[in-house]
């Protein structure tokens, strides 16, 4: 399993008129998220848009626990519990300063040719990198 974290601070902008983050902008959080974990294991989007292959969101959910609020400086713990296949699940779990937890979420995205739209496998430039986090 890979697990990784990334620190994201409550920008005003993000906020709504209660002064809580906006309900929208946790899918925003977990887009940087799962792009950070990527990066972090020396993969990046762009990467497998160069290789002919995009990475729809084919699902989005949330859970809201807790409000986070303007500078609250959030803890995303984004996790991949499965080696991906044809589709690659991220789930997310959020924190406020005080550790306390506010939000679960998950995404699931599929990989597509970008040639003709059609699903495909997982690309081996991003299997090989996750390969150590499921052995054994």
């Amino acid at each position: 399993m890979l697990i990784h974290t990334v620190q994201i601070r409550v920008r005003y902008a993000e906020t709504d008129q209660m002064g809580y983050v906006y309900y929208g902008n946790y899918a925003t959080y977990y887009e940087v998220a799962r792009a950070e974990s990527l990066r972090s294991l020396g993969f990046s989007y762009k990467l497998l848009e160069e290789q002919g292959v995009f990475m729809p969101v084919t699902e989005n959910k949330s859970k809201y626990i807790r409000p986070a609020r303007y500078d609250d400086l959030l803890t995303i713990k984004v996790s991949i519990k499965e080696m991906p296949v044809k589709r690659i699940t991220f789930e997310y779990e959020i924190y406020n300063e005080r550790q306390k937890l506010i939000n679960l979420g998950e995404t699931i995205l599929a990989f597509v040719k970008t040639v003709n739209g059609r699903a495909c496998d997982a690309p081996d430039s991003i299997t090989n990198l996750l390969k150590p986090f499921f052995n054994g």
